[in-house]
């Protein structure tokens, strides 16, 4: 079963003389359950592709389809808690005034859902904090801690999608594989689909089935995960992501499948 189908997808910023295409005629389907990462060197255009997909971007044209409904620009409530966001800032993305509780409190109220304390309960075991963490700042966790809140924050609608925008890119090395980890976990708990962007291969290796590699706005190639440890990828563009790190790239994914 098809989760997302996007058909000539392309953002344009400006106008005339000064305009610029950042994603050019960009088509993928993703499947129910799977975890399809976009990769690519800063600017190619992933995290606009990203941002459409989650409604943040309105000002793309083609086509958007998420779980059999047709996605316009601007989304219904019950499409926006279909799918969540984690942010690549755990330090920009939770308003640091607000408590954790207060923090994963917020969206239950403007989605109207109940059980809104046991919810919070549920979702802090889910992501391994304590529960006294409820009444703590931001400034009171460390990195790992704050982006396991943006987690949570996003899991605590049971969403169906996590739109996941280089999550582990700003946090210590030590904590990177933590929170993949996590990630892993609650995709196989949950039963959810990920699109996760990344400029990371092996990140991108670690949760991903099936990537799609993107260059000045144009996706050049998909491939698999067993492809990038056989490097049967067959564009340059590719090729030349995997030489920059192919030995810690194929390294973990031979770990991988291995124990996999």
């Amino acid at each position: 079963m098809t989760m997302i189908k996007v058909e000539n997808l392309a953002v344009t910023y400006g106008h005339g003389q000064n305009a610029l295409k950042v994603v050019r005629d960009v088509s993928f389907e993703v499947a129910k359950g799977e975890t399809f990462g976009l990769v690519g060197e800063s600017g190619c255009g992933k995290s606009t592709v990203l941002g459409a997909l989650a409604g943040r971007n309105k000002t793309w044209s083609g086509s958007v389809v998420i779980d059999g409904e047709t996605a316009n620009p601007k989304r219904t409530k019950s499409q926006l808690a279909k799918q969540q966001m984690v942010f690549q800032d755990p330090f920009g993305s939770i308003h640091p005034r607000h408590t954790i509780g207060r923090t994963l409190l917020e969206p239950l109220e403007i989605h109207g859902l109940d059980r809104r304390q046991e919810r919070i309960e549920e979702v802090l075991c889910d992501v391994g904090l304590p529960q006294n963490f409820r009444y703590r700042f931001p400034h009171q966790l460390s990195g790992g801690q704050r982006q396991r809140v943006a987690i949570a924050r996003a899991l605590i609608l049971k969403p169906q999608i996590l739109l996941l925008d280089e999550p582990t890119s700003a946090l210590d090395v030590s904590i990177q594989a933590e929170i993949l980890n996590l990630l892993k976990d609650a995709h196989e708990r949950e039963h959810l689909t990920y699109v996760l962007v990344s400029h990371d291969m092996a990140v991108i290796a670690h949760l991903c089935d099936r990537i799609m590699v993107m260059q000045n706005g144009l996706f050049v190639e998909v491939t698999t995960r067993s492809n990038l440890l056989q490097g049967g990828v067959v564009h340059p563009y590719t090729k030349t992501l995997l030489d920059g790190s192919r030995g810690y790239v194929a390294t973990k994914l031979q770990r991988e499948l291995t124990i996999g």
